[in-house]
């Protein structure tokens, strides 16, 4: 009777939630007034607010003021201080936190508060405040407590948001789902220079400066779809590599740049990703390097592994591309995720006590021959380029058995099911793990159900359970007994206010490696 009344109370908040919080992101604001510290000519909330990396007892809340978001934030060079609240009712009269942070102009004046001493699995409503008047109420949530023997977890993963090629229109929906938490899997922005006839248009050439690239992502953080579901929920997120630049390995990249100017380029790029995320400060390490892979733990139902496949990878093999297999690619020295983080992982995995272990990460694990009959082709750029490294993960997922393993994909704009297995084109080789890969927000554009290669790919890989190529985002809902991923997709992105549907939804069972349809 309690979990149903809850559920209720859930659905009713977001309902309201939704309504309230998208009419305060696009309301405008009147009398941002020259107060005691400072003036705002404008909303310095205009890129909303957002929490992440929720643990325990601590969770981070992130904001960054910028009343003119699209040329540098205008903000004078000094300092500011904003105070923040954290309550546990959503017109924040009981609050149990607060205090002050400052917004530095080295740090685009970007706020990231990590909250300490809130109660494990429970809901809290946040907001900021500075002189002129508050933002607008984000709400979030704590995990459980590490020991804690929680039955159930609702989350959505997403990833791939071009702004020019389509309306946030799935965020809308995914804002209004009965969600515990969001996983951005890449390419949060793009990089690129404008492209005539597209839905909406990108604010400046390609980006390469710490300059270029807040200004991009006040671009895209403008969107009040994107806002709002941020503000329903904590988010988890990681990169891939249009928050720097097109398929990108390392210190490789895809322009002509000469290795001075890519590392120069790369380190403001991570620098701004950082600014405009709700990130905990340990993700930033010595010189330019941020540190994204990093362990989130959900009672004893899941064990999350956030994964980095870019900043450590070797340069892709095979002259990159959609290519046979080639020496290099088979190489055991080629790297998708750098010798430490494998390292790091396989630790993780042996000591994991959650039911489910899931690893969050960018490229598609699963191999994919697009190429009817004897001969195969692979994508470079997915773990088919790092085969001796994909082989050593799964080998050892195949030898240490660590519980119910599942890989959570982005970057490539379609839907796929894959079970994962050592050998992937020998019938007797066991799946030891299940790749529920999400399609694109926007980036492709309105997209299909099916493309005319999808019988093929089908056909050549019998691995793959289910293809689709609509927009949208994956809803998962965990038990101890049951993982069901639910695919959602909008019939188009070209015009905003699609409906959505669940197009199929798959089951894992617990003990049993492989997906089935529901």
């Amino acid at each position: 009777m309690n979990d149903a009344l809850n559920h209720l109370k859930r659905r009713e908040f977001l309902r309201r939630s939704s309504a309230i919080v998208g009419a305060s992101l696009l309301a405008p604001y009147a009398g941002w007034a020259r107060n005691d510290a400072l003036y705002f000519a404008n909303d310095p909330f205009s890129l909303g607010i957002a929490s992440g990396d929720p643990w325990p007892d601590s969770v981070v809340l992130w904001t960054r003021l910028a009343p003119d978001p699209l040329h540098g934030g205008g903000m004078p060079a000094q300092n500011v201080s904003v105070r923040w609240e954290v309550a546990t009712d959503e017109r924040m009269q009981n609050v149990v936190a607060k205090g002050r942070e400052t917004a530095r102009p080295e740090s685009g004046h970007s706020v990231h508060v990590e909250v300490r001493g809130l109660q494990p699995a429970r809901w809290y409503w946040y907001r900021f405040t500075v002189d002129a008047g508050s933002s607008p109420i984000g709400r979030t949530r704590t995990a459980p407590a590490s020991n804690a023997k929680n039955d159930r977890m609702n989350f959505a993963f997403v990833s791939c948001q071009h702004y020019e090629t389509g309306y946030y229109t799935a965020y809308k929906h995914l804002a209004a789902d009965d969600l515990e938490l969001v996983f951005h899997l890449g390419d949060y922005i793009y990089e690129g220079s404008p492209v005539a006839d597209r839905v909406r248009k990108h604010n400046s050439p390609e980006i390469k400066t710490i300059e270029d690239y807040r200004n991009r992502y006040a671009l895209y953080k403008s969107d009040p779809l994107l806002q709002q579901a941020h503000a329903n929920f904590p988010w988890a997120v990681v990169w891939d590599d249009h928050e720097v630049d097109n398929n990108y390995a390392g210190l490789t990249p895809e322009d002509k740049q000469t290795p001075e100017e890519f590392a120069r380029r790369r380190a403001a790029a991570y620098q701004v990703y950082y600014e405009h995320m709700p990130l905990r400060r340990s993700v930033l390490k010595r010189g330019a390097n941020v540190q994204i892979y990093r362990h989130l733990n959900f009672g004893n139902l899941a064990s999350v592994y956030l994964l980095d496949t870019r900043q450590y990878r070797t340069n892709q093999p095979c002259d990159d591309g959609n290519k046979p297999a080639c020496p290099e690619s088979l190489d055991p020295r080629q790297t998708i995720l750098g010798d430490e983080q494998e390292r790091w992982l396989q630790r993780g995995l042996s000591q994991s006590k959650g039911r489910w272990n899931i690893l969050a990460q960018q490229v598609m694990v699963g191999a994919m021959d697009s190429t009817a009959g004897p001969t195969q082709t692979f994508p470079m750029d997915q773990w088919n380029g790092y085969a001796a490294a994909r082989k050593r993960l799964l080998e050892f997922l195949r030898d240490r058995k660590p519980s119910n393993p599942v890989v959570l994909t982005g970057d490539i704009h379609t839907n796929w099911v894959n079970d994962l297995k050592p050998e992937f084109y020998r019938e007797d080789s066991p799946v030891v793990a299940t790749e529920f890969v999400g399609t694109s927000i926007t980036s492709g554009g309105d997209g299909s159900d099916v493309r005319p290669n999808t019988a093929t790919v089908l056909a050549e890989n019998p691995h793959i359970k289910f293809f689709n190529a609509q927009r949208g985002y994956v809803r998962c809902s965990l038990t101890p007994e049951r993982w069901q991923s639910d695919y959602r997709v909008v019939a188009e992105v070209s015009k905003p206010n699609a409906a959505v549907k669940t197009r199929a939804s798959f089951v894992v069972e617990n003990g049993k490696a492989g997906a089935q349809r529901a």
